[in-house]
């Protein structure tokens, strides 16, 4: 630094250029804004500063893994410069894009528009990516006009990012129009489409460009497997996932630990532990993700001690939990009734691996409190947050509210609930079946008064099976219309069966003062879950798996037909609903009732 100092310049000359012992070429190993400020210091010395090459460099460093700090002082940078090109500002686009302040990036091209600036095909890309993660759709319009304006709108570069930003503003036909009228798409274009139909939870519409996209011989990526396993997942297509797994062991793409993560979530969301614990148990690396997907998977479907005994063991292997980890440790805890062990580990998230809880590590600890009955401690627990409750964690100690029929602080939670959103039908009849239980029918006639003055209606139960490679639907009260005498027909007669060894069918569940017992007996046979459940067994081998997936919580009169349908059948079921796996075996439930 002194014989940089002393390096005199003549005021008619031009500037030295940096060689590679300057400290410019020290940038690359740059781990800090104070280091880089002392490489700026260099350049004024030498008197570099106004250099739009070495403005660039510095701006360039800001950019790489840009915080708030490193990007105020980029945008200092840039107004320094006179006359700014595209290139310098692409990485000050590229820069807010990945910031927590993305939509400055678009306050920025406003400014350089209107001097003269016009942008190129890499300045969409990261102006597109800023307007997706700020949920910025009409700006997003606005950068689509304007490259089709330019030309670009059919750009490598554009095309793939204009996807991801109307899906990620929840546009999904948008995106699917731009994906249309690209005339030959490649790889990476079928992969921002297939994506967005998969976190567009429309796994049909993503599995089927896949499809697609083998029909005409492109070659998917890792990427692609990414978002078609986690179709699988939703669906509980367990068949299907089976055929990409050897799709994926065939083309060398379990070389990727992303993927067979991705796989162990697909089997244990389809029901298959087993396949999800050999994939794991497979694996030669194993990453943070990979161990937290298979804690996860024995949470969800019950195994508590499990979970807890594969968390210990990735301490032992020194690898560091993260927020999914201890995510699962408290499914498995909630759905177990670990309550102390639950405790322990969500303090210990904060006090001991410095990470912070999230709104699903307050609902779990809100879920694990309230099941076990400890009402009053969870509305305090949720009262107290650091942060703005969601109706979800009102609407997890409501459910707990009815399982334990304490009505006033359901009528106390539902108030709570109503403050933030009442549009939700499912909060109505929750609160409407209590006080039916409870013999308050005033209250059950004002709450359905309530519910039709606003125009509130309930969500439809919805099961799923999968049977030859084909997912099917039912609804409460429907079959598939081809099949839906027939299984009606055969739905009676298994419920016929299942009376002669002790099933008696929980009419309290239905909750209509002027409905008839048979009406109600009725309205319970034809729960979307039985009918799957029903369905699995006319078109399936004796012996073979049965895997539902409901949208909502099994009701207790199904769990009931369930576990006797298992005995009765000799048929494992897998019913997979909003909140856990049931594995219905001889008779009796994973879940030992404790649900």
């Amino acid at each position: 630094m002194a014989a940089a100092s002393a390096l005199q310049i003549s005021p008619f000359s031009s500037p030295p250029k940096p060689n590679t012992t300057s400290p410019l070429s020290l940038l690359p190993h740059c781990t800090s804004l104070r280091e880089l400020k002392q490489i700026q210091a260099f350049t004024i010395k030498t008197h570099l500063q106004n250099d739009i090459n070495v403005l660039t460099k510095l701006i360039s460093f800001c950019t790489l893994n840009p915080s708030a700090t490193l990007m105020d002082h980029a945008h200092q940078l840039f107004d320094q410069i006179p006359q700014p090109d595209i290139v310098v500002f692409n990485n000050m686009a590229r820069g807010y894009s990945r910031s927590n302040a993305p939509l400055q990036a678009i306050v920025l091209f406003s400014d350089i528009l209107c001097s003269g600036i016009i942008p190129d095909d890499y300045t969409f890309p990261s102006l597109l990516k800023a307007c997706a993660s700020s949920k910025a759709l009409q700006e997003g319009k606005q950068l689509h006009c304007l490259a089709t304006k330019l030309g670009l709108n059919h750009n490598i570069y554009v095309c793939p990012t204009l996807i991801n930003m109307y899906t990620e503003c929840n546009d999904v036909n948008a995106a699917r129009r731009v994906f249309d009228k690209i005339a030959e798409p490649c790889v990476v274009c079928y992969n921002a489409i297939i994506t967005g139909y998969a976190r567009s939870s429309l796994p049909n519409e993503a599995l089927s460009l896949f499809r697609e996209l083998q029909a005409i011989n492109l070659m998917p990526t890792d990427v692609t497997l990414l978002s078609v396993l986690s179709s699988c997942a939703l669906l509980g297509a367990l068949d299907l996932g089976r055929w990409i797994h050897e799709y994926v062991k065939i083309h060398g793409f379990d070389k990727y630990v992303k993927v067979n993560t991705a796989l162990i979530d697909t089997y244990a969301k389809c029901g298959s532990l087993d396949e999800a614990v050999s994939v794991f148990e497979n694996m030669s690396v194993r990453d943070t993700q990979a161990w937290s997907a298979m804690v996860m998977a024995y949470a969800t479907h019950g195994h508590g001690s499990k979970a807890i005994s594969l968390f210990e063991e990735m301490k032992r292997a020194r690898v560091r939990p993260d927020e999914i980890t201890f995510l699962g440790l408290l499914y498995a805890c909630s759905h177990t009734g670990l309550v102390r062990e639950g405790c322990e580990y969500f303090y210990s998230m904060s006090d001991k691996y410095g990470l912070i809880p999230g709104i699903k590590h307050y609902g779990c600890m809100v879920d694990l409190l309230s099941r076990a009955g400890h009402l009053d401690e969870a509305y305090k627990f949720i009262d107290a947050l650091p942060i703005k409750p969601t109706p979800i964690l009102w609407r997890t100690l409501l459910s707990a509210c009815s399982s334990h029929g304490n009505v006033e602080l359901a009528k106390r939670v539902i108030g709570r609930i109503f403050e933030l959103d009442d549009s939700h039908g499912g909060d109505y009849v929750i609160l409407s079946n209590l006080c039916a239980r409870a013999g308050r029918w005033e209250d059950v006639n004002y709450l359905r008064k309530l519910m039709k003055d606003k125009g509130v209606v309930k969500v439809p139960g919805c099961s799923s099976v999968e049977v030859n490679n084909v997912v099917h639907e039912f609804f409460s009260g429907e079959g598939v219309q081809s099949v839906s005498t027939d299984l009606h027909r055969a739905l009676d007669k298994l419920v016929k069966e299942l009376k002669l060894v002790g099933y008696v069918p929980d009419i309290s569940l239905v909750f209509h003062a002027d409905m008839e017992d048979e009406d109600k007996e009725i309205t319970l046979r034809y729960h979307s879950e039985k009918l799957a459940i029903a369905f699995g067994l006319l078109n399936s081998p004796p012996g073979t798996k049965i895997r539902v997936v409901k949208n909502l919580r099994v009701c207790g009169d199904c769990h009931s037909a369930a576990k006797l349908i298992s005995l009765i059948f000799d048929r494992e079921i897998i019913l997979r609903d909003v909140q856990r796996f049931h594995h219905f075996k001889d008779g009796k439930c994973s879940c030992g009732d404790y649900w």
